[in-house]
């Protein structure tokens, strides 16, 4: 029989393992073995290099798109000297962290001459609710305002999901309007327009948009209220009428809103546990407390600055609170999931629930259950008791080691012996020539048992990833 160039070429590569414990078998297995390998080589390294740019495309693609979706107000602004006194409230009102928190939004910019107007001489608090109104939960850009489904729309700003706004208070109007011109005024009923589109400073589609209105947007209702105010007295009313009243107990009694009262002038956010969070399982019982335990629990749960919901959801650092001092970090970390934000002591979690008040430079909010320190706690609040000891199974005595002079042990003991691995010592010993029979079977045998597993598993493999290669 003739053998064809490639039979010829693979006898020749067998011919070549030369090795006197390999069967003609065995050297044809590895052989063929070595030849898939060398061709799945050559496919693997082809596939990669054509891959290669289309994977680079594909990362520059995800990176372009994480850049275009994230946006910074302050930075947009800091490049239009005009709207540097607006660009600076938002700062100031933390107004901006909550615009960079969102996604879809568009400001309605006002120049330093229109954002003097609305300032005037009104507290940060005032300021802050009149800005919300000028921040827009939706996209608007040049060509959407001018094709406004019915020329007016009634859309949702800032200031609709503080919760303080009665009726359509949180609502902006937008008209388009004969002429070309775009008219912005308050929603409650009568509300004249009294701003109007000026321009387009920058466009983020469809993420921001950032117009600019010749005046401000007066809101009655926001300009008539007064501002609140952060007095003792008042917060641990607000507390209490917000189920808190356990936590505005322990801040009086133990003298801590005392020093809520000082940091207040310069900014304050406190984090009050509700009622039911003291009676939940795992926390521990005050009452044992010393009343310095006490007083850095209590610090725990406030910080030494103005940190509304938006600044919490932008936050990535650990965030420091009052009873924070050289001995101990006493921080926590914050983690945002869509509207969902999560404060982590590194003992324990809790989701903040509500808003009791916001109001520059003070917030206060409501959480599910009470922050446990590291510093107080550890790692764990409650360790989870000991398990008891389980009995284990009661085993036959282990017999000593016998002494090599001793005479094996009698066949009829209580515990038979293990099977022999290896032929016994005392066993008689077979010839020289029936042993290298018995080594050089064992050999062979074991190599002509492993080459056929070897090509199957080399096979199996590179069918696997050159099928997933052409597949993908």
């Amino acid at each position: 029989m003739v053998e064809s160039p490639d039979q010829s070429w693979l006898a020749s590569r067998c011919l070549s393992i030369n090795h006197p414990s390999l069967t003609p078998l065995t050297a044809f297995t590895l052989a063929l073995s070595r030849s898939v390998l060398a061709a799945t080589t050559k496919v693997l390294t082809f596939t990669m290099c054509a891959l290669r740019p289309l994977a680079a495309f594909l990362l520059l693609l995800c990176s372009a798109a994480a850049v275009v979706s994230a946006h910074n107000i302050t930075a947009i602004l800091e490049g239009f000297p005009e709207y540097s006194l607006f660009n600076s409230y938002l700062s100031q009102t933390k107004l901006a962290d909550e615009i960079n928190s969102r996604q879809t939004i568009t400001v309605l910019a006002l120049d330093n001459g229109a954002m003097a107007d609305l300032a005037g001489k009104k507290p940060l608090s005032v300021i802050k609710n009149e800005l919300a109104i000028h921040v827009v939960l939706d996209y608007f850009d040049p060509q959407k305002l001018h094709q406004i489904p019915k020329g007016s729309t009634l859309s949702t700003t800032l200031y609709q999901t503080t919760g303080n706004a009665p009726g359509n208070t949180g609502f902006v109007n937008i008209t388009d309007l004969q002429g070309g011109k775009v008219g912005f005024g308050a929603a409650a009923p009568g509300s004249k327009l009294d701003s109007s589109y000026t321009k387009s400073v920058k466009q983020i589609p469809y993420n921001i948009s950032v117009l600019q209105i010749s005046a401000p947007i007066m809101v009655p209702a926001i300009l008539a209220a007064p501002a609140p105010s952060s007095s003792d007295a008042n917060v641990t009313a607000l507390l209490e009428k917000a189920g808190c009243k356990t936590f505005a107990s322990l801040l009086v009694s133990s003298g801590v809103i005392k020093t809520y009262q000082t940091a207040m002038a310069k900014g304050l956010t406190v984090f009050a546990p509700n009622d039911e969070s003291f009676k939940a399982k795992g926390v521990p019982d005050l009452s044992k407390f010393t009343n310095a335990e006490l007083v850095s629990l209590l610090l725990y749960h406030a910080v030494a600055d103005y940190t509304p919901i938006g600044s919490l959801k932008t936050s990535n650092a650990p965030i420091s609170t009052l009873a924070t001092n050289g001995a101990g970090k006493y921080d926590f970390s914050v983690k945002t999931a869509g509207d969902s934000v999560t404060l982590d002591t590194g003992v324990d979690s809790s989701r903040v629930a509500s808003t009791v008040l916001d109001s520059t430079p003070v917030a206060i909010f409501t959480v599910d259950s009470v922050l446990l320190p590291a510093e107080l706690f550890g790692k764990s609040p409650s360790p989870a008791p000991a398990p008891e000891p389980v009995t284990a199974p009661s085993l036959a005595p282990v017999s000593p080691a016998p002494d090599p002079a001793a005479k094996a042990p009698s066949p009829l003991a209580a515990s038979p012996p293990a099977p022999p691995t290896a032929t016994p010592g005392d066993a008689p010993a077979a010839g020289p020539a029936a042993v290298e029979s018995a080594d050089s079977k064992s050999d062979n045998a074991a190599g002509d048992s492993r080459a056929p597993a070897l090509l199957a598993a080399v096979v199996a493999v590179s069918a696997t990833v050159v099928s997933s290669l052409l597949m993908s």
